[in-house]
């Protein structure tokens, strides 16, 4: 059976998540603002699941359509055939409403008048009127979007986001999302044959989803999903599949790499930065294929050519630390300056970063991390000669 799925991303990085979506094979339906749309089989969610490095979930589209009251909100949630969806056991509930430019748009209203509606369809479905749902089996959450009286109901086969890899039991302040991190890395022309450094790497976030791209690692290959307990709508062999389609593409990223490492490196001046680095690196699999080193971004250099610094520096969320910015800025400008023929790529929320990078960015996308709009400056520089 075909499905319509829904791949949600962050603002700006749309292009990214097509993109991985059409290498899985499967046909973009629709990109807006935010999301990909994308139509596929049961097998689809359970290889975009494991296999797409962008997105936030996988939402399998339920139902769409238009409502301005909430009695026209209820009678189109009554009409859906949810017992085709959720069996008589399923555990469901909304689990986010939003609303944009909506007549209706209270979530809690959402959550209530939504849930009564496929309670009422599904008792009359499996004809067990005025009999309570045991709410017992497998999770089916639902995430409502309301866009101009439009309303998107989408069944949510994730659970937990999908920039939770297994591997960050160790974090540092503001840290960037692993979704995110790796589509700023595909705005790159970055490569596993070009050397990646990250100078203000943090908890490590950059080098490790770039040693994951280098290696073929899937991002969901160590975690489970909503979906997996799913038997109403996918086989469970469909999962054991797409597991072990993974397990073969490590295995062939590895033994591709098996001939020298990627050049990643990692730098940062806070020691405590660093071991968290170290540690969700071994648990991603990829230390030995990052180098991780205490070092202040002054003394920034490498003698390769053709490099990349991919990074996310400090942009003063407390305002004492804005003070120090100016001098931090133009120290990685100057030691960006100082390297040949490198590219360099800054997420930054700093009004005023390509003023002390020292020179205007060749290009500048406006990405939103979260509700938070920040800015990924590139400086571009040459590409190296075809061999």
């Amino acid at each position: 059976m075909k499905y319509e799925l829904i791949a949600p991303c962050h603002f700006g990085t749309e292009s990214c998540t097509k993109k991985e979506i059409s290498q899985l094979g499967y046909e973009i339906t629709e990109v807006s603002d935010g999301k990909v749309c994308f139509a596929g089989d049961a097998g689809a969610i359970a290889r975009s699941n494991i296999f797409l490095r962008t997105t936030e979930r996988i939402l399998l589209k339920a139902a769409e359509f238009e409502a301005m009251t909430w009695d026209e909100l209820f009678e189109a949630v009554y009409a859906c055939p949810w017992e085709e969806l959720i069996p008589w056991d399923g555990r469901f509930w909304v689990a986010k409403a939003n609303s944009v430019r909506s007549k209706l748009f209270s979530p809690k209203d959402f959550q209530t008048i939504i849930q009564k509606a496929i309670v009422k369809r599904l008792q009359k479905a499996y004809h067990r009127e005025g009999e309570r749902l045991p709410m017992s089996g497998a999770e089916y959450a639902l995430r409502v979007a309301a866009y101009k009286d439009r309303i998107t109901i989408g069944i949510d086969t994730s659970g937990e986001s999908l920039h939770k890899r297994g591997y960050r039991k160790m974090t540092v302040q503001a840290p960037i999302t692993e979704t995110l991190a790796s589509a700023l890395i595909m705005l790159t022309p970055w490569n596993r044959e070009r050397i990646l450094v990250d100078p203000f790497c943090g908890s490590g976030t950059f080098c490790i989803e770039a040693a994951m791209m280098a290696a073929n690692i899937a991002p969901g290959m160590e975690r489970n999903f909503s979906a997996t307990r799913w038997r109403n709508l996918m086989e469970k062999q469909l999962w054991y599949d797409a597991y072990d389609e993974a397990r073969e593409r490590k295995a062939d990223g590895l033994r591709a790499l098996a001939g020298g490492r990627p050049d990643i490196q990692g730098y940062d001046i806070d020691e405590e930065a660093l071991k968290a680095a170290r540690d969700n690196a071994r648990l991603a699999g990829v230390f030995d294929l990052i180098h991780l080193q205490q070092r202040d971004v002054a003394s920034l250099s490498h003698s390769g050519k053709y490099g990349f610094i991919i990074t996310n520096p400090p942009y003063g969320e407390r305002l004492e630390e804005k003070k120090d910015l100016p001098v931090l800025y133009k120290a990685l400008g100057d030691r960006y300056a100082a390297l040949d023929d490198w590219s360099m790529y800054v997420i930054t929320a700093w009004e005023e970063a390509e003023k002390y990078l020292g020179r205007k960015a060749d290009k500048n996308r406006k990405i939103y991390n979260g509700m938070m709009k920040t800015y990924f400056y590139s400086y571009l520089g040459p590409k190296p000669p075809k061999n």
